[in-house]
């Protein structure tokens, strides 16, 4: 939806400069203008993603925690290269063995007594959008039980900041001719142009976890679609009017 704020001058007339922008417009019987802000947006299917993926393991002591996750780690990073996934696409978040405070309330002491002491780790994998289905699945069948945030994005954030701000522009002229038209006017030259553009919050895929034990095998990956991308941009122009 646009957000559109009309400004008038002209006619007759007092300065009044809109402040934040760079540029002071002077005002006057010679000098009339129409001042017009609009907020418009561009949006393109992301083609770029990054999967966050990481583990759990436990053991009775960090020596056995760390064994257990030691395992799983180079079971993860070996099964994504395999697949293709370049090193440099790969990027390591957080690693930390620790005592283990958070059991469920339906295990025995038995069984807590083995998960006293836990090991998590967690990368980022950056891949194509198409792929990020792929790199997730084959991370989460080697071991890689608490994954699943995405972050979707498009390789050239310029080029659709740059479409956001061509459309406000188009639709802050089409206004300013109607207002100037409403005043027996018609609109003359773009005497001042900026732009802004606000930033504009991605949504996360939660993560999930895969209880330690539970079959993955003949299991498709999750069938995921990428994200629609939106740029915004506001336009503040003014136009002289004839």
């Amino acid at each position: 939806m646009k957000r559109i704020a009309l400004g008038v001058v002209g006619m007759v007339f007092m300065a009044a400069p809109m402040m934040g922008h760079a540029q002071k417009i002077v005002v006057n019987k010679d000098n009339r203008t129409i001042a017009v802000t609009v907020t418009d947006k561009a949006t393109e299917q992301a083609d770029v993603a990054t999967v966050h993926i990481g583990f759990r393991a436990y053991g009775p002591d960090s020596d056995s925690a760390y064994a257990a996750g030691s395992k799983i780690s180079n079971a993860v990073i070996d099964a994504l290269k395999k697949a293709g996934v370049e090193d440099k696409a790969i990027q390591s978040e957080a690693q930390s063995v620790q005592q283990n405070y958070q059991f469920d309330e339906k295990e025995s002491e038995l069984e807590r007594a083995q998960k006293r002491y836990v090991l998590t780790q967690s990368w980022t994998v950056k891949t194509a959008a198409a792929d990020a289905a792929k790199a997730l699945h084959i991370a989460v069948e080697a071991g890689a039980n608490s994954s699943g945030q995405i972050d979707w994005d498009v390789k050239d954030h310029a080029a659709l900041q740059a479409e956001a701000a061509a459309k406000a522009l188009q639709h802050a002229k089409a206004i300013a001719a109607q207002m100037a038209k409403g005043l027996g006017s018609q609109l003359g030259p773009l005497l001042y142009a900026s732009n802004t553009a606000p930033e504009t919050p991605v949504a996360p895929m939660p993560m999930f976890r895969v209880q330690a034990g539970m079959a993955v095998e003949a299991v498709k990956p999750l069938a995921l679609s990428p994200q629609v991308i939106e740029e915004n941009a506001t336009v503040y122009a003014v136009f002289a009017i004839e």
